[in-house]
């Protein structure tokens, strides 16, 4: 049975993107090192979590961190990875207006659902089988996730910066109760992994 498992980098104070995002600025007005330096300078001590963000049936991610076209797909916006996206399986985007799936290298299939967070999370557990599903984000979209109760594991890359400003995990979301089960420190990253305890329980 498959697990859904909302992953994401943050900054200690929580910001997992800025606002203002543009196609020179994916992240907006918090730089990408704040976020992802680890993997950019450091990708050999931290391979098991980089494997881990992209070893899913499915991934899961909202229209902003697909990329910065807004309103109707008026070009040809192909992601921000090139022609060889790194999942390699199928990608559900949420986006509020239609588009036909979009097929890249390496077997990675942007499909673009617009009748809600359920349905796409319906159709990547159909698409992964007994794999889990990856919920990939940006903020926004792991919050709503999250809130909806949706989420079986929570796994974080926590960077040493601090930024001010931007688009939080957890805004919105309402109490949460969390049990750590993972974590692990390297030079640039801490590494936590968390099981989302369900409501009834907490």
């Amino acid at each position: 049975m498959s697990v859904v498992v909302a992953t994401m980098s943050i900054t200690l104070d929580g910001v997992g993107s800025g606002i203002h995002q543009s196609q020179e600025r994916p992240f907006g007005e918090v730089p990408e090192s704040a976020l992802h330096r680890w993997m950019v300078e450091a990708p050999d001590e931290n391979r098991p979590e980089i494997d881990a963000i992209v070893d899913a049936g499915a991934f899961i991610m909202g229209r902003n961190m697909f990329g910065p076209v807004r309103g109707e797909w008026d070009r040809d916006w192909r992601g921000w990875w090139g022609s060889d996206p790194p999942y390699h399986r199928p990608v559900f985007v949420l986006t509020h207006h239609p588009r036909a799936l979009l097929e890249m290298e390496g077997g990675t299939t942007f499909h673009f659902v617009t009748d809600g967070i359920h349905a796409a999370l319906d159709r990547a557990k159909d698409a992964a089988g007994d794999l889990d599903v990856h919920v990939a984000g940006g903020p926004s979209t792991t919050n709503a996730y999250l809130a909806a109760g949706l989420v079986d594991e929570l796994a974080l890359q926590i960077s040493p910066s601090v930024v001010g400003g931007g688009l939080r995990l957890f805004d919105g979301v309402g109490p949460l109760r969390l049990e750590q089960i993972g974590g692990r420190s390297t030079s640039l990253v801490t590494h936590v992994r968390y099981r989302v305890v369900p409501s009834e329980s907490a």
